[in-house]
């Protein structure tokens, strides 16, 4: 089975439809970019040189913070370490170049204040590259190496323009849309700061995972950034001149302040015209990602790519997930009495298709194992640790022991919760059987009361023969529904191709 299909396990009339991976050429580039870069800068200190190795590195770690989301590898976590040294290293160096730059441009009519400036600027370039040098000279290219060859691999079984990729922008757009009110609120030149990085993470998210989003989308955003980048130079710029206070006088200060300011407000007036009031690009950017029921399939759809990594057969887990479905919609329509929380569906189809984690670490009593590794994963966002113990209990009783009052699993489940657990605990017992036999392909599931046996509720399902082995498979996993909904149930063959209730289990 393809290995794109946690991306559209939740697609459950079209379930073969793949979506294409996220580009990793681009990562394998940016990769061996910054084993070439590191040499180069090392070399010379050139600043074109300091320039693309800072793109690199910004690009290897946007990658990783979002693929470390989805992928339970800690590999993404140490690359993100690993060149976080040398970039905030080679951040003073490109602070030195940028304000010489602006220096230049914005040169006051005092010459020996700005010749100061620039000697200042030279001593403080220099003692920046020994830092860079020595934060260089350790990186540790052998591992970079590894990982380029081995992460491009991983990143590959992630779908470019999936709904697990629409949540992950959604969480960096609620992130750039939180620092972006908390600054027009503070109007701090710290906020404003903070906007700047949230706003790059939310574009490289677009760049890296919605790449048909960026087609619309990036080169404005690119606008936006580079203007709140400029103005974070330009106030670096005046904090280095009044760091310099007993050098720079109060007259010469405020010539510099009387060019940087206007500068500065120019660039903050036009992010403002095109990102805040009834034109603000945010709320445009929102309305293109997920919401309502798309958003609670994008939940499942993150889940789904992270148990891909950890299930050896996610393929089936796929499958029993759209018989639990299956079976859930049609005890519900046949109009059995039962209450449960408004995400139930949800819910089950998160433990089904966590269910077989567990075998990550060994086939035997997996159950447990799934429970206690789902119970640990963070939540996708937007739901609570809660719901996971939940998703993990349902998932736990999918098969060996029923629950008992000394199970350590059960007593942590809110009594108001139980009899909803055990019901979708039920339910993925029986759909993971009817998922066991590879000759058997359910597409449909009819629920429906009977009079024989008394108060029976008959499962006719599509693709099902009533033939041994799996008939006695699902005898014995059908007890656990049963005794929730407090009646025998009957599964039998669809019924335009049954042969009779005979056949049925």
């Amino acid at each position: 089975m393809s290995s794109k299909l946690p991306q559209t396990v939740l697609a459950a009339d079209n379930p073969e439809v793949f979506i294409e991976s996220i580009d990793t050429s681009r990562l394998t580039k940016w990769m061996h970019d910054v084993l070439v870069e590191v040499d180069a800068v090392r070399k010379h200190f050139k600043p074109h040189h300091v320039h693309d190795l800072r793109v690199a590195l910004r690009r290897c770690r946007s990658l990783a913070l979002g693929l470390a989301e989805l992928d339970p590898g800690a590999a993404w976590t140490r690359l993100r370490k690993e060149a976080k040294k040398p970039l905030a290293a080679l951040g003073n160096l490109r602070d030195a170049e940028v304000m010489r730059g602006w220096i230049t441009r914005l040169r006051i009519n005092d010459k020996p204040s700005t010749d100061q400036l620039l000697v200042w600027l030279d001593e403080y370039k220099h003692a920046a590259t020994e830092r860079a040098d020595k934060a260089l000279s350790n990186f540790d290219k052998k591992q970079w190496r590894k990982w380029t060859h081995q992460l491009p691999t991983r990143a590959a079984r992630v779908s470019a323009d999936s709904p697990a990729a629409e949540l992950l922008a959604l969480e960096r757009w609620r992130e750039a849309w939180a620092a972006h009110s908390y600054a027009f609120r503070t109007r701090s030149k710290v906020s404003l700061h903070g906007l700047r990085i949230a706003l790059k993470r939310f574009r490289y998210s677009i760049e890296n995972f919605l790449p048909s989003r960026n087609a619309e989308w990036g080169k404005e955003l690119k606008k936006f950034q580079d203007l709140l980048g400029e103005i974070h130079d330009l106030d670096v710029l005046w904090a280095t001149i009044v760091h310099l206070k007993p050098a720079v006088p109060e007259p010469i200060r405020a010539k510099w302040q009387a060019v940087i300011e206007p500068e500065r407000s120019r660039r903050l007036a036009a992010y403002r015209a095109k990102m805040t009031g009834p034109k603000s690009r945010f709320p445009m950017w929102r309305a293109a990602l997920p919401e309502g029921e798309s958003l609670e399939r994008a939940r499942l759809d993150w889940l789904a790519v992270w148990a891909s990594f950890l299930d050896p057969d996610f393929s089936h887990s796929a499958y029993v997930a759209k018989i639990a479905a299956l079976l859930f919609d049609g005890i519900l329509a046949s109009g059995v009495p039962i209450i449960l929380p408004l995400k139930a569906r949800s819910h089950l189809e998160a433990a089904a298709i966590l269910h077989d984690v567990g075998r990550a670490e060994g086939s035997h009593n997996h159950q447990k194992k799934s429970y206690r590794m789902i119970r640990e994963r963070i939540p996708p966002p937007g739901w609570t640790a809660a719901e996971m113990e939940i998703v993990a209990s349902i998932a736990r009783y999918h098969r060996g022991a029923l629950p008992a009052a000394g199970q350590k699993s059960w007593t942590a489940i809110p009594t108001e919760q139980k009899e909803s657990v055990l019901l979708l605990a039920g339910i993925l017992r029986l759909a993971t059987a009817l998922g066991s036999d590879g000759g058997t392909v359910i597409s449909r599931i009819k629920a429906e009361s009977a009079e024989e046996p008394v108060g029976s509720l008959v499962l006719r399902v599509s693709g099902y023969s009533g033939e041994e082995p799996l008939a006695s498979r699902l005898a014995a996993a059908r007890h656990l529904l049963e005794s929730v909904l407090h009646r025998p149930i009957v599964i039998a063959p669809e019924a335009n191709r049954a042969v009779g209730i005979s056949a049925a289990v």
